[in-house]
């Protein structure tokens, strides 16, 4: 099982960014997928999550900025970022989300089905 997370980068605050999670070696259609993320000094966050009947799950630190998709002919999962503020720089992590009224608790990795690499974000001037 591979997640392979691309898109991040630095960019200036108001920027946009879109990062891209390459999923292999799973069923990637059958599974929720997300984009968790931590900023520095901080803990883990969900930031997204994308499941299968549709809905959808955002912080409300990303509301109206950030819209995940998906594509399961590609087996990618999408985060397309806009607006960036300096408070979204962090890492971000590709992975398998809980069910969505879990989605503001803590994120724990060693529970999750599977869990991506890291694509660091930064957002300054």
């Amino acid at each position: 099982v591979q997640l392979v997370e691309s898109g991040g980068g630095l960019v200036q605050p108001g920027g946009s960014l879109r990062l891209s999670c390459a999923a292999s070696g799973f069923t990637f259609s059958s599974y929720a997928m997300g984009w968790a993320r931590q900023v520095p000094g901080k803990g883990l966050e969900w930031v997204s999550g994308s499941y299968s009947d549709g809905s959808t799950y955002y912080a409300d630190s990303v509301k109206g900025r950030v819209t995940i998709s998906r594509d399961n002919a590609k087996n990618t999962v999408y985060l397309q970022m806009n607006s960036l503020k300096p408070e979204d720089t962090a890492v971000y992590y590709c992975a398998t989300p809980p069910a969505p009224e879990e989605m503001a608790g803590p994120v724990v990795p060693g529970l999750l089905d599977y869990w991506g690499q890291v694509t660091q974000v930064t957002v300054s001037s």
